[in-house]
């Protein structure tokens, strides 16, 4: 079924901003450069921020008219020719948004970005640079002597460093194309409605004369609890069109190509950390007092067949797990510095209200059943990780006992760490028995119905998989929730297993393999942890600072001896950093974020002996109101569980969306023009796809006659990596550059006005892979060469398994005749056209078709059918070859002048 909507593109995505003395002008267009906005900043107010946005959209020719005027009018002298009273200041990709500490307003700018993922056509940039620009003008500054210290503090947080933004970002896959899939009915109801609340004139601009033939676009209101620059957008939010509106999540975003047999399907991985209660490692530990728990991340994993690269046609597959720390008033003093610091309940909370406001959260964005793996410590010697699974029990059991019997909260405790230092125990055949029943329990999204030949031959699992089964595929109802104590090493390898189980069932369900079930050691699975231990790595020096100690590769007991020198080393780096450099970037994120405003007269932030009275707001004002000790979920949700419901079609989700009608050529829902961009020169050498790792380039081996299938399992010295990174075969390593070289990471879109050009280029030679351009062919002499000849030139018979200088014999001959055979005999024929065939030699099977099912395949592959008016255009396509032309009807030339009259006027 066709979807009802389109995602709205946003018609500001490149921009320059204009200076002159008195006002800066930001002129935003999209791609295309086809539509402009214009916001004009004040300049003349020393500590206000006063921003003007007409809300009027320019073509090219208007926005070159308006600067002209603009410059003209800002000379010093009329008509001097000389000197230019607009000058271009800087060149950008979004804007972060404005923030003030003492003075007056600082705007902060996207310079330069790189594209790291395609999702349905829309790309994820990661920020690469920014430029932080002070609004007053000199003459009306007023200086402040802590001013270059609170700027100092704020850019200690690294914009560059794993910041992401896209179409809508903070939300899942599932809930963006659900929106997408809402009734027709309630799209005309909410655009008439918002038509009426509208109080931008240019907004509906349109709508009327376009009638019943357009397509309607819908934006959605992102989830703020993952956005990290809200507060930033805060003082614009109600100034200007929601195009200037730019929200970035920090966290992880990979992509990675598995080829199946030349079918490509992308594999993305997405973190959202959340903004709420955000800090380092032992700095935030536990809740604050609204129910947001340190180090929240919600990790989605998310498949799809490039093939077809729209949402509204393309096969689309999601699951989303969560990891956080224990949702419970505690903390750690490091001021004894020692490595494994004390735990400490710091309030008692008998009726786990904190808890409470953290799973009705949950409730309400992820539905049921919640499912918490607490992977602490159970046994030990010394009460330490034990205090927490007690107090952590107590108060899952305190909320069940009021909860529905069909929604109460799963808890599985499993002391990970007993099960590692065992012999007898295999630690990730336990985690692999778990996580098959927590994927049968939530279930996942997949926004196709099942393909046919499951449907006709079903797997077993598949019949007892959980989830909602709606007409257009299945919806994941209900989360996993792990944690350790850091929620880092542990957590990592726990959500990675159940992240290689979901990924089975997505398969299956886009009919790439018959059995829901991916074994270790293929080159899917190793794609797929690779992906895994770069998000726990960039995870882990987020909140730890180090990189992970632990691996896959460790629980599963084959990690190179030389990996315990490295965990030492991570050790101590992330002792390093939580001893000595962990409080000033908590201070930088408390700053960030708005946790902390600066103001004349109050204390600076680094005056404050701690931040625990700004993150728990209860310390400093009473709450108005105080939920029920027994009915402590919010009603609205439980009454829709086990959907969530932020995802169920109510007038309160429908005021978080803008709905618009375009035309069908709109660029704004033209998602073709938006990924493909014809009107830009394109190179193989920068394009993504080309670029992203690969199954077949960097995980296969490069050996002929080997299984190209990705689902085959390898020995651990046969993949190309190995072969890639084995010092001891230099001169196959040379050879394979020249063959099959990795193409070189795509370049970051920079703006004119960058700062670190140095750098970023720097970064990617580093972060790429080997390519032709960057790694030099190694010259041989010639005993090399005659050496690297010997190791590759191997004979006939161990490559194909036969001599095929050899003759055949007459039993391989009469094998060979049978093979073809029945390759023909699979081809249907029609019953009186078959006639016995004099050729055929005795013995011979003759297959006859058992299936009548001309839709066996996942396609659903019809024969084309060629309509009359196709042949018209097809004939007049001819004859207009040969000069004959056709004379233009009504409706082409109607057509054409509703083309240009949408591309021009």
């Amino acid at each position: 079924m066709p979807t009802a909507a389109a995602p709205i593109i946003s018609s500001v995505q490149k921009l320059v901003l204009y200076e002159t003395r008195a006002r800066y002008f930001l002129v935003g267009s999209n791609n295309a450069e086809t539509k402009y906005r214009v916001l004009k900043i004040d300049r003349t107010e020393p500590k206000d921020l006063v921003i003007i946005d007409d809300r009027h959209v320019y073509t090219q020719q208007e926005v070159r008219e308006l600067l002209g005027r603009l410059d003209l009018g800002n000379r010093t002298k009329m008509g001097q020719k000389g000197s230019s009273g607009l000058f271009r200041a800087v060149s950008a990709f979004g804007v972060v948004g404005f923030v003030r500490f003492l003075e007056g307003y600082y705007i902060v700018l996207i310079t330069k970005r790189r594209k790291m993922a395609d999702i349905g056509g829309h790309a994820i940039y990661k920020v690469e640079d920014t430029n932080m620009i002070y609004i007053p003008n000199d003459s009306v500054r007023v200086t402040h002597p802590d001013e270059a210290r609170y700027l100092r503090i704020f850019q200690n947080v690294d914009l560059s460093s794993n910041f992401y933004f896209s179409y809508d970002l903070s939300h899942s896959l599932q809930y963006n194309l659900t929106v997408l899939r809402m009734p027709l009915e309630m799209l005309k109801s909410e655009m008439t409605q918002n038509r009426q609340e509208s109080f931008d004139i240019f907004e509906d601009e349109g709508l009327i004369t376009q009638g019943g033939s357009g397509v309607f676009g819908i934006c959605s209101e992102p989830y703020m609890k993952y956005v990290w620059n809200g507060e930033l957008l805060d003082i614009i939010k109600s100034t200007v069109h929601r195009d200037w509106l730019l929200y970035i999540i920090h966290g992880f975003c990979g992509q990675s190509k598995l080829l199946i047999y030349g079918r490509p399907v992308y594999v993305t991985l997405i973190a959202r950390r959340s903004s709420k209660f955000a800090g380092t490692r032992f700095l935030k530990r536990g809740a604050n007092c609204e129910g947001d728990v340190a180090n929240e991340v919600e990790t989605e994993q998310i498949l799809c067949d490039a093939s077809v690269m729209s949402f509204t046609a393309g096969s689309y597959s999601s699951y989303v797990q969560v990891r956080g720390s224990v949702p419970l008033y505690w903390s750690q003093d490091i001021s004894t510095m020692m490595p494994k610091p004390p735990i400490t309940l710091d309030q008692a909370d008998p009726f786990a209200h904190v808890a409470a406001l953290h799973f009705d959260q949950m409730f309400q964005r992820f539905g049921s059943p919640i499912i918490i793996l607490n992977l602490v410590k159970e046994r030990e010697k010394r009460k330490h990780e034990r205090i927490l699974s007690e107090e952590l029990v107590a108060a899952v059991t305190y909320l069940n006992q009021f909860l529905p019997p069909e929604h109460t909260i799963v808890y599985i405790p499993w002391d990970m760490a007993k099960y590692t230092k065992s012999k007898l125990c295999n630690v990730l055949d336990r985690l692999n028995v778990i996580a098959e029943s927590v994927v049968k329990k939530t279930g996942f999204f997949v926004n196709r119905p099942d393909s046919y030949c499951s449907i006709l031959r079903p797997d077993e699992k598949w019949n007892e998989l959980g989830g909602c089964v709606i007409p257009t595929g299945r919806l994941q109802t209900g989360i996993l929730r792990t944690n350790c104590v850091d929620c880092l090493d542990r957590t990592n390898t726990a959500q990675f297993m159940v992240g290689k189980c979901a990924l089975a069932y997505q398969l299956y369900s886009l009919g790439l393999i018959d059995k829901p079930n991916l074994q270790f050691d293929t080159d899917a699975v190793r794609l797929f942890e690779e992906l895994y231990e770069d998000h726990g790595d960039t995870l882990s020096l987020q909140y730890g600072g180090s990189q992970l100690v632990h691996r896959v590769k460790t629980y599963r007991k084959i990690a190179p001896w030389t990996q315990h020198s490295k965990d030492i080393m991570q050790t101590l780096s992330r002792y390093y950093s939580n001893a000595f450099s962990d409080a000033d970037r908590q201070d930088s994120i408390n700053l960030f974020l708005g946790v902390f405003h600066p103001t004349e007269g109050k204390p600076h932030l680094w005056e404050l002996p701690t931040d625990f009275y700004l993150h728990h707001k209860n310390t400093m004002r009473l709450l108005p109101t105080r939920r029920s000790y027994t009915y402590w979920w919010t009603p609205e949700v439980i009454k829709h569980l086990p959907l969530p419901y932020d995802e169920v079609i109510c007038a309160v989700n429908l005021k978080k969306l803008i709905v618009k009608k375009f035309h069908k050529y709109e660029e704004e829902i033209d998602i073709h023009n938006e990924f493909f961009r014809p009107y830009e020169l394109s190179s193989f050498d920068d394009t993504f796809c080309l670029a992203m790792t690969s199954s077949a380039r960097d995980f296969m081996p490069k050996t002929v006659g080997i299984d190209p299938s990705p689902f085959t399992v390898r020995k651990p010295d046969e993949t190309g990596k190995s072969v890639l990174g084995n010092k001891s075969n230099r001169e196959e390593a040379v050879l394979q550059r020249k063959t099959a070289a990795s193409a070189p990471p795509p370049p970051s879109e920079e703006a004119v006005s960058s700062s670190s050009e140095d750098d970023s280029g720097t970064d990617r030679e580093e972060e790429g892979s080997v390519s032709q351009r960057s790694t030099p062919v190694k010259m041989t002499d010639a005993g090399d060469s005659a050496k690297v000849t010997e190791n590759v030139v191997q004979p006939m018979k161990e490559l194909y398994g036969i001599n095929l200088s050899d003759g055949l014999s007459e039993e391989d001959f009469s094998i060979y005749s049978r093979f073809v055979q029945l390759g023909q005999s699979q081809h249907k024929q029609d019953k009186n056209s078959q006639q016995p065939c004099s050729r055929c030699s005795d013995g011979v099977i003759k297959l006859t078709p058992i299936s009548a099912f001309s839709q066996d395949n996942i396609y659903e592959v019809q024969p084309p059918r060629v309509d009359r008016k196709s042949t018209e255009i097809f004939q007049a396509h001819i004859q207009a070859s040969q000069g004959i032309m056709q004379p233009l009807g009504k409706e082409d030339s109607s057509m054409y002048r509703e083309y240009i009259r949408n591309r021009y006027l």
